[in-house]
């Protein structure tokens, strides 16, 4: 498929990605609080906050005992960035604990405003909130190196590196697999999952309006 062709289907699909309906998942209220508590204290009032807990309802369905093979807690962290978290951020978060759920949200709110960071210092200043978040949980899935090359690729094939919809999001020299799964996580998280805790009473304007 050309690169254009393939551009323009997947900026449709991620525009018509199905909504989500129903209850949300039990612990998402009892965790509810700590989350807009954690995500405040670093955005501020306007924090996205239905869009972080679509991104656990992406990792974990709010399980805070989730385990998966390399991965653990409500936030999913492997080993190794749990053990970054605590080297970068070890004051805030205390004893690194991905199955703590304070410790998780607190850990995942951080982890995503790193990578959101990142994506900025490399000149990536006009972005619109939607571009940005999308490769920031692009960044949390795979690694926000990833992301960079990407970016890179995108521009060597005469694309926006700082658009994510039909540009960077075509472009990696990843696995197949591991191309889609990244690509799936924020295309779920922003047009699946977030719609449905606006639904249900969480209060906060859609990333991607």
């Amino acid at each position: 498929m050309k690169p254009l062709l393939l551009a323009l289907t997947l900026l449709l699909a991620a525009c018509s990605a199905p909504v989500e309906s129903g209850p949300l998942p039990q612990n998402s209220y009892r965790y509810r609080a700590v989350l807009i508590k954690e995500a405040r204290a670093l955005y501020g009032l306007d924090a996205p906050i239905p869009m972080f807990a679509a991104q656990i309802h992406q990792e974990s369905t709010w399980d805070p005992k989730a385990q998966s093979r390399y991965a653990s807690g409500l936030a999913q962290f492997t080993k190794p960035t749990e053990t970054d978290m605590q080297r970068w951020y070890g004051e805030t978060l205390g004893p690194d604990d991905a199955l703590n759920p304070v410790w998780a949200l607190r850990a995942l709110v951080l982890y995503d405003k790193r990578i959101r960071a990142r994506i900025s210092s490399w000149g990536a200043y006009t972005l619109s909130e939607c571009d940005r978040w999308a490769m920031t949980l692009a960044g949390y899935n795979g690694g926000p190196t990833w992301i960079k090359r990407d970016r890179i690729l995108t521009r060597e094939n005469g694309f926006d590196p700082d658009r994510w919809w039909g540009h960077t999001e075509n472009f990696s020299n990843r696995a197949g697999w591991a191309m889609k799964e990244n690509r799936d996580y924020p295309r779920k998280i922003l047009y699946q999952h977030e719609p449905l805790y606006r639904a249900n009473g969480w209060r906060g304007a859609p990333v991607c309006g």
